[in-house]
C-alpha cells in the first residue's frame, strides 16, 4: 500500500481510541500506526503496533519518519505531553487531531453550552476540575505549535462518552445492577440534565476529520442533542435490556451522605450542543435508545456466564 495514507494513533487500545482504529480498519486507504506502552495489544490484521512510551522523547524520536496524514491522539492531558511528541516525531505531520473533553468549558447558566461558552483559566473547584484546565492547556499547545510547524489542528472535546470498551463505570454500572435485579437509587425531581455522545459516533467524526478541511484550526463539541436525566436513562436502559428496573428516589444529600457512586451530575446541568460540527461533517448522531441497545448487546456477549 505504497499510496496508502499513514495514520498515527496515540493510545488506540482503550475504549474510544480502540473504537476509532476498529472503524478506521474499515476505511480503504489507510496504513494505521498503532503507539502505546503496549499493555493491551490489538493484535488486529494490518494494524502497526509500536511499542513506546510518549513521555520518552528519545523514544519517540525512533518512530518511523514517515509522511503522516494525521495524528490522532488520545491521550494528551498536559500540554507538555503535545509539545515532546509533536517537537521529537520523526516525518511530516499534516494534520494533528487532539482528543479533548467537553470539561474545558466553563460552568454557565447559559445552555445548552457551544464552541462561544468561554473556556476555563483556572482549575475549576469541581471534582476533576484540574483535569479540565490541563486539557485546556493541552489544547492551546497543540494549537500553538501547529501553527508554528503549518500542521493542521483539531480539537474534539465530546461529553460522557459511553458503549463498547467503556472501563468507565457509567453504562456498565446500571447494567451490573439490573442484571443482578437490585434496586437503583436516582436523585429524586427535579434531576439534572446532561449530555451524551456514543464512542461510534466519537469514532465516525475521528475519520471525518482526517479528510475535512472545513474543521482545521477549530476545537467542536462532539455530542448528542438529547437531553438527559436519570429517569430518561433508565427508561432507555429498561427497552434496551427488556429488564424491569427497580427504581428508588433520594434526595441528593441522602446520595450524597450515603456515598451512591452515580456516574452523572445530581445537581448541576452538563449539557453541551454538537450542532455546529454535525452540520460542518453533516453526522448524524446516534439516538440515545439506538446506541445504549448497541451498548447493551456488546455488554451482554462479555458478561460472565
Amino acid at each position: 500500500m505504497t499510496d496508502a495514507r499513514n495514520i498515527l494513533v496515540v493510545g488506540g487500545s482503550y475504549f474510544a481510541g480502540r473504537v476509532f482504529v476498529e472503524a478506521l480498519c474499515r476505511h480503504p486507504g489507510y496504513a494505521v500506526y498503532v503507539m502505546n506502552r503496549g499493555r493491551r495489544p490489538l493484535r488486529l490484521a494490518g494494524v502497526h503496533e509500536i511499542v513506546c512510551d510518549r513521555h520518552d522523547a528519545g523514544a519517540v524520536r525512533q518512530l518511523p519518519s514517515l509522511p503522516w496524514h494525521a495524528v490522532v491522539d488520545f491521550c494528551a492531558y498536559r500540554p507538555e505531553e503535545v509539545t515532546l511528541l509533536l517537537q521529537n516525531l520523526p516525518g511530516t505531520v499534516r494534520r494533528y487531531v487532539l482528543i479533548s473533553t467537553a470539561t474545558v468549558l466553563r460552568s454557565v447558566s447559559a445552555l445548552p453550552m457551544d464552541e462561544d461558552t468561554p473556556t476555563l483559566d483556572a482549575p475549576s473547584p469541581d471534582p476533576g476540575g484540574s483535569y479540565g484546565f490541563q486539557k485546556r492547556l493541552a489544547e492551546l499547545e497543540a494549537q500553538r505549535v501547529c501553527l508554528e510547524r503549518g500542521i493542521a489542528c483539531v480539537c474534539l472535546r465530546p461529553p460522557f462518552i459511553y458503549g463498547a470498551h467503556n472501563y468507565a463505570p457509567r453504562e456498565s454500572y446500571f447494567f451490573d445492577l439490573m442484571a443482578r435485579g437490585e434496586q437503583i437509587i436516582v436523585p429524586a425531581p427535579p434531576q439534572a440534565l446532561f449530555s451524551m455522545v456514543s464512542v461510534w459516533d466519537v469514532a465516525d467524526v475521528c475519520i471525518s476529520c482526517l479528510e475535512n478541511d472545513r474543521v482545521s484550526g477549530g476545537a467542536w463539541l462532539v455530542s448528542n442533542e438529547e437531553l438527559i436525566s436519570y429517569d430518561r436513562l433508565l427508561d432507555v436502559l429498561a427497552a434496551a435490556s427488556g429488564q424491569p428496573v427497580q427504581i428508588r428516589r433520594q434526595p441528593v444529600r441522602v446520595i450524597e451522605a450515603s456515598r451512591i457512586p452515580l456516574p452523572f451530575p445530581l445537581t448541576e446541568h452538563l449539557v453541551y450542543s454538537g450542532t455546529r460540527l454535525r452540520d460542518a461533517l453533516q453526522h448524524e448522531f446516534l439516538s440515545l435508545a439506538a446506541g445504549m441497545a448497541r451498548t447493551y448487546e456488546w455488554f451482554r456477549a462479555r458478561a460472565p456466564g
